[in-house]
């Protein structure tokens, strides 16, 4: 390694009192989130709580004592004042630290990781300044609320990966009642994701399915001599033509996507797949309301 001189580290000091010391994956996932959704937070719905949400038309069911009369007195309809619900939920998150997600199939294109980091990042600012409790799915790592999780939850997704193709997922420590969101490609074995989701349904855990995915892992550019290898280089594959794989890669990669659809409808959660070259925003906005609003993809 080259000695640290003094411009660099002047350049170091500059970029760490612009950022206030934070980790990059934090400074970029503020920057996503209040770009993506500014002004978002919470689960707007009526329910139990202090802060007051919208005025509606009053039904036969209200009582006398939920209406109004400030605003009914403006008309000849008569309308409840509905306060939002402020019950903190607690979300585990859960990104695939394998080697696999080291991918990417072009420069100018962040690899699977790195896309899933931020977005896992960006949506957990958005939680936690909604009042969400955030952890990761880990037993050292339990939901917690404020500014000191999310810079705790920034360094710990940007930690080095595994040695191992595919990391599994374990929501032991998951608060029951909950929701989980987990990142991977899902191109390992389906198994782990299989007995993750049984223990999600019978602990009431409910959450998303992020499948993040390189264009060329569903396009398929490659023919010709080719040599294919993992990220972890332990398997290898070399083919004279590689163009005669790409319909049945596909017929594979089409079976997978519905193999996790149906493992998540089963227990009652979403699936969708995201991709490093779409913007961040678009995912970021997606998974947010998928969160709050229970819309399926």
């Amino acid at each position: 390694m080259p000695p640290v001189t003094r411009p660099a580290i002047g350049l170091r000091a500059s970029a760490e009192a612009l950022t206030g010391g934070l980790s990059p994956l934090l400074v970029a996932a503020e920057h996503l989130a209040n770009s993506a959704l500014p002004g978002a937070h919470g689960r707007r719905r009526a329910g139990a709580g202090a802060e007051f949400w919208q005025f509606r038309p009053a039904g036969a069911s209200d009582a006398l004592t939920r209406v109004d009369w400030r605003r009914s007195g403006r008309g000849d309809e008569i309308f409840v004042r509905e306060t939002e619900w402020q019950a903190a939920r607690a979300v585990s998150l859960w990104v695939d630290q394998g080697a696999a997600m080291g991918y990417s199939g072009a420069r100018e294109r962040p690899a699977k990781a790195e896309r899933a980091r931020l977005l896992a990042m960006a949506l957990a600012l958005v939680l936690l300044r909604g009042g969400e409790r955030v952890g990761l799915a880990h037993p050292d790592f339990l939901p917690r609320a404020g500014r000191v999780q999310a810079e705790r939850l920034a360094l710990a997704l940007s930690a080095d990966p595994g040695t191992q193709e595919h990391a599994n997922p374990d929501l032991i420590a998951s608060p029951p009642g909950g929701h989980a969101i987990l990142f991977s490609d899902f191109l390992g074995n389906p198994e782990p994701i299989e007995a993750a989701l049984r223990l999600a349904a019978s602990r009431n855990l409910r959450g998303l399915l992020v499948q993040v995915l390189d264009p060329s892992e569903e396009g398929f550019p490659f023919d010709g001599r080719t040599r294919f290898e993992s990220m972890s280089g332990h398997l290898s594959f070399e083919t004279l033509r590689a163009g005669d794989l790409r319909s049945a890669y596909q017929d594979r990669l089409a079976a997978r996507k519905d193999l996790l659809g149906a493992l998540a409808r089963h227990a009652g959660w979403q699936f969708t797949t995201l991709h490093t070259d779409s913007p961040a925003a678009v995912g970021l906005s997606w998974l947010y309301h998928a969160l709050s609003t229970g819309r399926r993809r």
